[in-house]
């Protein structure tokens, strides 16, 4: 899914990261929704692993470069105001 603006101001990016789903946003409006398809197979949920968040500055062209890089883009700059990491406690 596109996300219009997304290279002008700043943005708050989310992840919804449960034992049942994944939901990430952008400005409060859902992006993506990926269920848990509780078979216990980690080809399709593998999200019951440690995992750690990497910030990412790539940029190219269309499937990652495959049709060539948009040298126009350069230089270019990721400024991040702030990360912050929730974690619900068990009942």
């Amino acid at each position: 899914m596109r996300c219009e603006g997304a290279e002008e101001g700043f943005h708050v990016y989310a992840l919804e990261w449960t034992e049942n789903h994944i939901r990430t946003y952008v400005d409060g409006k859902e992006q993506l929704y990926f269920p848990n398809d509780k078979t216990g197979n980690d080809d399709t949920w593998p999200f019951n692993k440690a995992f750690y968040p990497i910030l990412n500055i790539a940029w190219g062209g269309d499937w990652g470069g495959y049709k060539g890089v948009d040298e126009t883009a350069l230089p270019v700059t990721m400024e991040i105001d702030y990360v912050r990491v929730w974690q619900k406690k068990k009942e």
